[in-house]
């Protein structure tokens, strides 16, 4: 297939680059976008390997956002085909990456070269941000970049994530928002001792299960019209020595926090903290923020998006903050307006991971009427 977007991704999906090793996915885009005049800066943190491309003057910018990493492909003799040779087969592309994101990638990547080519005068600047570690650690790339583009007063009023947001058809979902997320390690401090003599010790699982009580069945907000109420979910839990005669010393319990807006982290720390206290618990407790919450309500970015998807296929897509976490959270942490869009989810992190021809043909022709809508 000749499509310039379908062999891009098919370049970029022969590159198994699972987090972080870029495999030279991202000397391939820098060349495409040095070859159009983007002026290219490499932002290497660690082992982690993130570019910042811009072209065009001072004004608004429009920023494309995307990952080159992907996560492990697992027993490759349970696919169709080998995850790192694209195929396609019935008019979809398969490959590890197809979908979350090197299918993105290409669309923009090949969306911006089609729309310089047309506009080389265009207003403000059209810029990419692309990491190499999203689906892993997420520690050196797209927050390393924020951090140094903030340092420096940097600009960026617009920014689309390329994550698989859609569910059913394309372009069915828009992500405007994520919530934030937070985990506790929390371990309550007891007394070991023999089953038998009880007296003598202190069980800590025993005196943390009112405290786990009152945890599971507190309701955090009420959520709003953007997002679902907080969520809270215990994901670990162990004790004792695994002799059935030993009365634990120490239990550990983990859980984690999907917040809304409507919540911050250090009320949740605050209020497990009074929570802990009022049960007279003896413990330690290490908090993981892994992201805020982050929302775009009324932007031009929301209205040009929702605009280019019903031009190109008659749908009114809705605007949803549901799912993890993704990389728009750092990104809005500069006052960027932030959305995701991208091709189906159905297939990500999965054996078999595909994504439509068509589909991603038509990626390319929304983000370039995005770029259209906000740069003409």
């Amino acid at each position: 297939m000749n499509c310039p977007v379908i062999q891009l991704a098919k370049e970029l999906i022969s590159r198994p680059s699972i987090s972080p090793d870029d495999q030279g996915c991202q000397a391939l885009l820098i060349q495409r976008l040095d070859k159009i005049g983007f002026t290219i800066e490499q932002m290497p943190f660690g082992d982690t390997l993130n570019f910042w491309a811009y072209l065009g003057e001072e004004g608004e910018t429009l920023a494309f956002a995307g990952h080159t990493d992907v996560v492990p492909a697992g027993d490759a003799t349970h696919w169709q085909t080998p995850p790192f040779t694209p195929t396609i087969i019935n008019q979809h592309l398969y490959g590890r990456g197809a979908a979350d994101m090197k299918g993105s990638i290409a669309a923009m990547v090949v969306a911006a070269e089609r729309f310089v080519e047309k506009n080389p005068h265009h207003r403000g600047r059209l810029a990419f941000l692309i990491t190499s570690d999203e689906e892993a650690k997420a520690t050196h790339g797209t927050v390393k970049v924020v951090e140094a583009l903030i340092s420096r007063n940097e600009r960026l009023d617009y920014c689309l994530v390329g994550e698989p947001s859609s569910q059913s058809k394309l372009g069915d979902i828009i992500k405007n928002g994520r919530r934030g997320s937070i985990t506790a390690n929390l371990t309550i401090i007891g007394i070991q001792g023999h089953v038998a003599y009880p007296h003598l010790a202190d069980n800590p699982v025993h005196r943390a299960t009112a405290f786990l009580q009152e945890l599971t069945t507190t309701q955090w907000d009420q959520g709003n019209q953007f997002f679902p109420a907080t969520s809270m979910q215990i994901a670990n839990i162990h004790a004792g020595t695994g002799a059935n005669n030993v009365i634990p010393g120490e239990f550990f319990v983990q859980f984690n926090f999907r917040f809304s807006t409507e919540l911050t982290d250090t009320i949740i720390r605050e209020k497990v903290a009074e929570m802990l206290t009022r049960h007279g618990l003896n413990y330690k407790i290490e908090w993981s923020l892994s992201g805020q919450p982050f929302l775009t309500g009324d932007s031009k970015l929301v209205t040009a998006t929702v605009q280019a998807i019903n031009e190109f296929t008659s749908r009114t897509a809705e605007l949803s903050t549901s799912g993890g976490t993704s990389d728009g959270r750092f990104i809005a942490q500069m006052g960027t307006h932030v959305i995701e869009l991208g091709p189906l989810n159905a297939t990500i992190h999965k054996v078999d991971e595909c994504v439509s021809v068509d589909d991603l043909q038509q990626l390319a022709l929304i983000y370039e009427r995005i770029m259209e809508l906000l740069l003409l």
